[in-house]
């Protein structure tokens, strides 16, 4: 797997975990091994460029993907997943850092960095959460993969709760 991470936010970052966990939820989710990502985490001006531009929203958001190649997980467990360029997640520690401070289950910007991370890689998969049923199908996919990865780490203690928007 060939991952990017490239921090332009002047925030000191977990690029590792990061990249870990982008690579342990691409496997999780079956994608080729050979595929490419590339996470850019990017300041609070920066983010509300890209948000203004692509959504016509105000404001900066804490994640943002664009996808390329439009790879899906294989449908069946003995298919051959397809190679190619995932796209790009932008993300912006900033608010991050404030929607860490304000969930349920408080935690840290490189915490819910990591649960952005994830949310980012499965809206490059196809993955949506406008409809409760699309919104039920990728929330709990991605407590899985952060769960999951947690507990391939040894973190203990609870787990992020979604707070992403």
């Amino acid at each position: 797997m060939s991952i990017d991470v490239n921090n332009e936010s002047g925030t000191e970052v977990d690029e590792q975990a990061i990249l870990d966990i982008a690579r342990y939820a691409l496997a999780r989710m079956r994608i080729h091994p050979l595929s490419e990502l590339s996470v850019i985490v990017v300041d609070a001006d920066a983010m509300e460029q890209l948000h203004i531009q692509w959504m016509d929203l105000t404001g900066p958001t804490d994640v943002m993907s664009f996808p390329m190649d439009e790879l899906r997980p294989p449908a069946k467990d003995d298919a051959e997943p397809p190679q190619g360029l995932l796209g790009d997640i932008v993300l912006c520690p900033e608010v991050a850092e404030r929607q860490g401070k304000e969930a349920p289950t408080q935690h840290s910007m490189d915490e819910e960095l990591q649960l952005l991370t994830v949310h980012g890689v499965l809206h490059l998969l196809g993955y949506d959460h406008e409809e409760p049923d699309e919104k039920t199908e990728m929330f709990g996919l991605q407590a899985a993969i952060v769960d999951g990865w947690r507990a391939e780490k040894g973190v203990t203690g609870p787990s992020p709760a979604p707070t992403v928007s």
